[in-house]
């Protein structure tokens, strides 16, 4: 297989997971959080910088470069490694979520989704084959099947149609997958809040042996409460061989606890999205450096933080630069956020090593957060 899991350890206290992932572009300690490059690039970051900081993965989506500039030119640039400058591993999503997500634009049948452009209203259809084939052309290491992503909330009824049309699309993807021994592909398991489809849909989904699998359908508005519950009625029936990757989850609080549950991968825009507002990730909690408080201080953004925002630019000068509209402090802010959470992956991949995940959630949510008590994690991230 291209893509192939290596599991070293399991927490005795926790059954987290230490593991590696390797891939034909390097090979990518877990669990880890990856960074979303959606039009191949994570916005405002070079690739040096994400080297820099120790990102060994990214994550791009298929719908949008579907769209722009269009697989085919990928392709002509040798594929998205070469069109972007970027030779560590990629993780492409296979567009399901997006295209799902135009609620208004599209039309779900058996054969796939027809939709309208959200930048030009042009007709378009994407299809299992169609996916696969987009993903062929980008190149990615890791590619994502085709799914039905349902929203919540959703009734029963509907969950277990989307379920079972995922299974068939993902036996369509995998006929239609060209690449296997340069490209993973990784099914995806899907059934709501309901945990008996859950467990249907990984019995279906990993009925096919694949490099790896997906727990989707969460972080899609519903409580953590609920994400939690669905982990623990998921992850424990997926193979230990091989990796558990939670799509869209990217806040401190979900990644410990979603580590704390088997999950060895994650994604999610939130880290660069918020920092485009001012808003950082810091050892003392969330940061809003925008805020007039910070006008005269002129220590770090995070004095435990050794990233180059933090040794270099003052919490003031940072809310010069929001306050000025200028790009380099979107850049700063974005490189901090992106470094916060892979040094707090190291710190989560550390205290599995010595069976101290516990112990190290405890400490790491009543310093950030202020409390360990679910009631005060709901109240940001």
């Amino acid at each position: 297989m291209a893509v192939r899991y290596e599991l070293i350890k399991t927490c005795s206290q926790t059954g987290a997971r230490l593991g590696r992932l390797h891939t034909p572009h390097g090979t990518i300690d877990t669990p880890a959080f990856m960074p979303v490059g959606t039009l191949a690039t994570v916005k405002t970051m070079s690739p040096e910088e994400l080297k820099e900081m120790g990102s060994g993965i990214i994550l791009s989506n298929t719908y949008h470069l579907f769209l722009r500039p269009g697989q085919d030119v990928v392709k002509e640039a040798g594929g998205l490694h070469q069109f972007m400058n970027w030779d560590r591993a990629i993780l492409t999503d296979s567009g399901g979520f997006q295209v799902f997500s135009l609620s208004d634009l599209r039309k779900i049948t058996e054969e796939g989704v027809s939709f309208r452009s959200h930048l030009s209203g042009e007709p378009l259809f994407i299809s299992p084959e169609k996916s696969i084939e987009i993903q062929n052309a980008l190149g990615a290491d890791i590619i994502m099947a085709f799914d039905e992503c349902p929203p919540y909330p959703a009734d029963r009824d509907y969950v277990k149609q989307s379920m079972e049309r995922t299974y068939r699309w993902l036996k369509r993807c995998v006929d239609a997958h060209q690449r296997p021994e340069e490209q993973g592909l990784f099914g995806i398991v899907q059934g709501g809040m309901y945990g008996d489809l859950r467990k249907e849909s990984v019995r279906q989904i990993t009925s096919i042996d694949l490099p790896g699998y997906a727990i989707g359908g969460l972080s899609v508005g519903e409580p953590k409460e609920l994400m939690y519950e669905a982990l623990e009625q998921t992850t424990p029936l997926l193979p230990t061989d091989k990796p558990r990757y939670l799509m869209g989850v990217g806040s401190p609080d979900a990644l410990v606890e979603g580590v704390l549950r088997g999950v060895d991968m994650f994604d999610c825009v939130l880290p660069t999205r918020i920092a485009r507002n001012g808003t950082t990730m810091t050892s003392e909690g969330r940061i809003v450096v925008r805020n007039a408080k910070y006008t005269r201080d002129f220590g770090p953004l995070d004095p435990e933080c050794d990233c180059y925002t933090c040794r270099n630019y003052s919490r003031a000068y940072l809310r010069h630069l929001f306050k000025a509209e200028e790009t380099l402090g979107l850049r700063l802010t974005t490189y901090h956020n992106l470094y916060f959470l892979l040094k707090l992956m190291e710190g989560v991949r550390q205290a599995i090593r010595e069976d101290q995940l516990q112990a190290f959630r405890d400490q790491f949510f009543t310093k950030y957060y202020g409390s360990t008590n679910a009631d005060a994690l709901r109240r940001g991230f």
